[in-house]
């Protein structure tokens, strides 16, 4: 594995980093998190303009045409910004579900809306344990919760069961009576999740050339490597928070940070950080090139990156000292938003069973 990025996906990053700077400072952040918002919407139009929804679609459907690695250097710029937007469950996730899809008119009806701004989408995949969505003559019923963002979407791609008793991906308009949304309460409260009913809801089915569960384990892998960037720019601006504070903190007429315990939880929180910034390139690698490995680096990256993101921002509570489990200082909104993203596309149970089981395949490969 050799990935540099080049200097123009360089260049789109420090354009992130400064419009972020100037667009989403922590007064936006908190504006949704104690306000009545939902999201920051004045700064998603703002990231529509920049053409951010539009970066991964095909110029052929209003898309910018370019690829992963330019929205991987995004999100890391979003992460450390803690951006309270639809990212990965519109830009990604959904959008993904659709360029995926054989059905070429659908496509060309629904992309250009995702590219504009004008649609905001997300991709429905766990079912309420009780009400298992099902679909029935062309209708759905049942249940699917936590769906990210589903209080914000308008349309929503939903993972259900057909006639045949086959999984299969169906986009939903969200906009119908026969469906219920209810927002539910959330680690990040500047994030958003929900509760989404059906009853005898239209729907479109999204045809495929490959299995859905083929389809579904790759939306997954790009949303993990692509979340990992968020995550390693929340934990490396968490960290930066941390020590910026101990330099400036003093105790027994010293610095905080000449403390030789906390220097110790500092070199932790490099090397967890460095750690996951590698395997979050070994995932970009491998999803830029489309590599075999791609299972593997996908949850590598996942299950490092949250790590990381977890155990930094929590030291960096810690190391704010009494001041940093107040509610005025933004260490608790670190913390939070790495319990959100560390629990959005399944559990970390669930991908360290998966990297144990590619690590297993590739060892049996060998």
């Amino acid at each position: 594995m050799n990935l540099a990025f080049s200097q123009e996906q360089v260049f789109i990053q420090q354009q992130a980093a400064d419009f972020l700077r100037e667009q989403c400072d922590m007064t936006a952040v908190r504006s949704v998190l104690d306000g009545s918002d939902i999201f920051h919407q004045s700064l998603w139009q703002q990231i529509v303009d920049l053409g951010w929804t539009a970066m991964t679609i095909p110029e052929t459907y209003g898309g910018l045409g370019l690829g992963y690695l330019e929205l991987c250097v995004i999100a890391q710029e979003l992460g450390a910004a803690l951006a309270p937007v639809p990212f990965l469950s519109s830009i990604v996730m959904a959008t993904d579900s659709l360029k995926l899809s054989n059905d070429d008119s659908l496509k060309k009806h629904w992309l250009p809306k995702l590219a504009s701004g004008n649609v905001i989408a997300t991709l429905a995949l766990f079912d309420g344990a009780e009400q298992p969505c099902r679909v029935t003559d062309g209708k759905i019923s049942g249940r699917k919760l936590p769906v990210m963002d589903g209080n914000i979407a308008n349309i929503a791609i939903v993972l259900a069961v057909d006639d045949n008793h086959q999984q299969q991906l169906y986009l939903v308009d969200i906009a119908q009576q026969e469906v219920t949304v209810n927002e539910l309460a959330s680690m990040d409260p500047s994030k958003n999740i929900a509760d989404i009913s059906f009853e005898q809801a239209a729907v479109t089915v999204i045809s495929y050339s490959n299995s859905t569960e083929s389809i579904i384990d790759q939306l997954l892998d790009t949303a993990a490597v692509v979340c990992a960037f968020e995550q390693i720019g929340g934990a490396e601006k968490a960290m930066q928070a941390g020590i910026a504070y101990t330099k400036n903190r003093y105790a027994f007429g010293r610095q905080v940070a000449s403390f030789q315990a906390i220097k110790h939880i500092f070199a932790d929180m490099f090397v967890a950080l460095e750690l996951a910034k590698s395997n979050a390139y070994y995932g970009a690698w491998a999803l830029s090139s489309a590599a075999v490995e791609l299972p593997l680096a996908a949850a590598t990256a996942r299950v490092s990156a949250s790590e990381a993101f977890y155990s930094i921002s929590k030291e960096n509570i810690e190391v704010h000292g009494g001041m940093g489990f107040t509610w005025e200082f933004d260490c608790h909104l670190y913390y939070r938003r790495a319990q959100f993203l560390a629990a959005t596309i399944g559990t970390m149970p669930q991908w360290q069973d998966k990297l144990v089981n590619a690590l297993l395949d590739q060892g049996l490969k060998a």
